[in-house]
């Protein structure tokens, strides 16, 4: 097959895990303020898209593509096209098997395991991964969820404390305007924070087939990047969306603005420091946190421990599809 056909499926495959990303991740900015009542689902997904958009074109434009450049260090070597389509395949049949179940699980864990999973395939071991990269991105996923339930829970408390015995109604209003706020917020910073991971695959296969000689993300790429997970976002992932606005824990709109705010907040110092963190994770850790400060016992754990399954099956799972679509492509013929 001609290398440059090759590098176009390349980029069309990119986008379609970037769209996959955005249906899947749509929940994380938009459920706790569709539970809450506080939006309605058109307007919540319209104004999520546009956030997404917003941020991922911001973020890499003014502040660098820190999060891409660190994705795009973890294969040990120069990428040829088939490790990427392998890696894009693999982390897309796991975002759409875990969003057909329901779960938030990670498109970044999928992204970072099936990179893994076709590096070590391609380079017959395990060197074919920069370990300190890969440990890096590992830890910054595995940290960040904890941050967000130990800030939701703070927050959430310093707000039961402070307005210990204001009248609920009109609290309840003001939470919900409230989140109109955070919910953009949070929208923002997955744009600036997930869409890089698309950045970082489409610029690999640049580099790989010499139209780059260094790893710098071009203005094409962003907008790309960024307008795919835009219109992902817009489609909607109403199943995920059901799972962590409603099975987890029942939130009003003084618990979904403390669990929004610090998800954001979490995400954005992540993304500065160019640490690719899951959204779904932190937002979902930031829900439970907000959950707990008020009862331990309101607490879903037995949809929390299906989550976290997943959230531990998704690198290898979406590692060892990778690593089996390489061996079938380069059986195939196809090299690189």
């Amino acid at each position: 097959m001609p290398e440059q056909l090759l590098l176009l499926i390349t980029i069309l495959i990119a986008l379609g895990f970037d769209f996959t990303n955005g249906f899947h991740d749509t929940a994380n900015a938009i459920a706790t303020s569709v539970s809450t009542r506080a939006m309605s689902p058109r307007m919540a997904v319209l104004i999520a898209a546009v956030l997404n958009l917003a941020g991922a074109v911001i973020t890499v434009v003014f502040f660098q593509a820190k999060v891409s450049n660190t994705i795009g260090k973890i294969v040990a070597f120069r990428a040829g096209l088939v490790v990427i389509i392998s890696a894009l395949v693999g982390a897309i049949i796991w975002n759409l098997i875990t969003w057909y179940l329901g779960l938030p699980s990670s498109s970044t864990h999928a992204l970072v395991g099936a990179l893994s999973g076709a590096a070590i395939a391609a380079a017959h071991g395990l060197g074919g991964v920069r370990a300190s990269e890969f440990w890096k991105t590992v830890l910054s996923l595995v940290i960040s969820p904890p941050a967000g339930f130990i800030l939701a829970a703070i927050v959430m408390t310093a707000l039961l404390i402070v307005l210990h015995g204001a009248r609920p109604v009109p609290l309840n209003r003001t939470f919900r305007n409230l989140q109109i706020l955070t919910a953009a917020l949070v929208s923002y910073s997955h744009g600036a924070n997930d869409a890089q991971k698309t950045m970082a695959v489409i610029t690999l296969a640049l580099v790989a087939t010499g139209h780059l000689q260094t790893f710098q993300v071009p203005v094409w790429v962003v907008i790309l990047s960024a307008s795919a997970i835009a219109f992902g976002t817009y489609a909607g992932g109403w199943r995920i969306i059901k799972t962590l606005g409603w099975r987890i824990y029942k939130l009003d709109p003084a618990t979904g603005f403390a669990a929004q705010l610090s998800g954001a907040a979490v995400i954005q110092f992540a993304t500065q420091f160019g640490l690719p963190v899951s959204t779904t994770h932190v937002v979902t850790g930031s829900v439970m946190g907000a959950g707990a400060s008020q009862r331990l016992s309101a607490l879903r754990w037995g949809v929390g421990a299906n989550i976290v399954l997943a959230w531990v099956l998704t690198i290898p799972a979406a590692g060892l599809m990778a690593w089996v679509l390489y061996a079938i492509l380069n059986t195939a013929g196809l090299r690189g």
